[in-house]
Parts: C-alpha cells; structure tokens; sequence
C-alpha cells in the first residue's frame, strides 16, 4: 500500500480528476490524501456547470493542517493535475518541496492538465507557462498528452520519433506520453527515459469519455507497468463507448483484472 497525495480538481459527478485519481487508487489498496483546486458538479465538457475555486490560500492552510498532524512525511507519491492558476502551481511545488524535505524518497508525478488537441490550451496561459518553467523540473514522471508534449517541449509532436525526442527534451526520468500518432488508426502511449522508450499501440476511438489522462497519471503514481496500465486504461474507454462520463466504478474490476498490453521497443522498431 501507498500514501498518495493528490491535487487536483474535483467533480460532484463523474470521474475526472480527484473523482478519478481516487477510485482507481483505492481499488489498487492505496490511500488517496485528496487537495481540490476546484469544486465543480461536473466536467465543463457539459451544457451546465457550477462550483468554484478552492483558493491557494485555503489549500496552503490545509497543507499546513496535514503537516502538524505529521502526515505530509507519510507520502509515497505526490500526484499534481489540473492547477488553474499560477498560485495554484506555486502551491504545488511548494507541497513538493515540502514533502520532498520530510521524505527524500517521495516520488512525484506531475499531469500537466494544460489543454488538447483539438482546441489548444484550456487553462490560463499564465498557469500554463508555470507549469512548464516550474513545476515539471520537481517531476519523476511526467504524463502529458500529445498537445501538451508539444507546447511544453516547444517543438511539433506528429510521430512516435518526435514524441520520443520532445519527451527527452523535458529532462525528466519519465515521461509517460498519450495520444501518440501512429497511423491514422492507432494511437501509442511512450515511456520514455533517457535510454529507452517503449510503446504500447491501441485503436483510435472516437468521442472518448473524459478522465482517461486522470486514470493514467493515477496508474503511473501507483508504479504500473505501462502495458498493464494501458490495458487498464483502454478496457474502460470500451466500457464507456455511449455514456456520457466514464464508466469508472462499473468496469474498474474488469480493468485492473485486463490482461497487459504488449509493449514494443520503439528504439529498435
């Protein structure tokens, strides 16, 4: 079992983001410390929403409530996603460094919930910009998806060859990169190090439920292998094809239960 704090945004209904991280977390046996940086009925994806902000000065306050209580030395992994604003990045570092301090062996994983293709950057650009210059240089693992390699990398992402290239231009132990073109078909999910990369290939699927990013970066936090946490990943989109959120509770059993997928060495082809 693993300690994960996790911040993110949160949703009354539906799974995205902390509604994700921490059902699938908690399958797996893990324990989810929750920090919401926005409390929304739902994903915006949706004709109506309301809910607001949590405020970085009211989640300064409730880290510093978990670190008298001597729970941020606890931690295993530190999970950050969707941060609307720059001070929400400046919170997250600042939780990093601070768990970081009380346990060297922490291991960060940074969703850089920034935007997608096809419409770009959906959060400030001044967050954006944060996340990118501040917050992945505290990153073990980074789970970008193609649109969000690209502008963090500052360069074109439109093969499994450029991702490889843009994800090492990052400079962090692993990245883990989603929605990789393979053909106008298939998609790859990449790890990446310094010295290898690997490639797990499933079909594209249109109109894909929200959360899948979320599941993942969850997955990687709780140290899955990639072939297995795509496979977990892939069986839920199955499982969701006409619904309108992800069928997380419903098919979880049977994704964490998905045979692995294979995972091909993009470095030798």
């Amino acid at each position: 079992m693993a300690r994960i704090i996790a911040l993110s945004s949160l949703v009354a209904r539906g799974h995205v983001g902390l509604s994700a991280y921490r059902p699938i977390l908690e399958a797996l046996g893990h324990e989810v410390t929750a920090l919401p940086t926005v409390v929304l009925s739902n994903h915006p994806g949706h004709p109506h929403v309301a809910g607001t902000r949590i405020e970085p000065t009211t989640l300064r306050a409730m880290i510093d409530a978990l670190a008298a209580n001597s729970w941020l030395a606890e931690a295993d992994a530190v999970l950050t996603g969707y941060l609307p604003s720059a001070g929400h990045v400046a919170v997250a570092c600042d939780l990093i460094e601070r768990v970081r301090a009380a346990n060297p062996s922490v291991r960060i994983v940074v969703d850089p919930v920034l935007g997608d293709d096809p419409k770009g950057l959906y959060i400030d650009e001044a967050a954006a910009t944060a996340v990118r210059d501040t917050l992945v240089a505290h990153a073990d693992a980074v789970t970008p998806n193609r649109f969000e390699l690209a502008w963090l990398a500052g360069r074109p992402v439109g093969s499994m060859a450029e991702a490889v290239d843009a994800a090492r231009a990052l400079g962090r132990a692993e990245v883990i990169a989603t929605s990789i073109p393979v053909s106008d078909t298939r998609l790859a999910t990449l790890l990446v190090t310094a010295v290898s990369a690997r490639a797990a290939i499933v079909d594209r699927e249109a109109n894909v439920a929200n959360g899948t990013g979320d599941v993942l970066a969850a997955l990687v936090a709780a140290r899955l292998p990639l072939g297995r946490a795509v496979a977990v990943v892939a069986t839920l989109i199955a499982a969701s094809r006409g619904r309108g959120e992800l069928a997380l509770i419903a098919a979880r059993t049977a994704a964490l239960a998905a045979a692995p997928m294979a995972e091909h060495d993009v470095t030798t082809g």
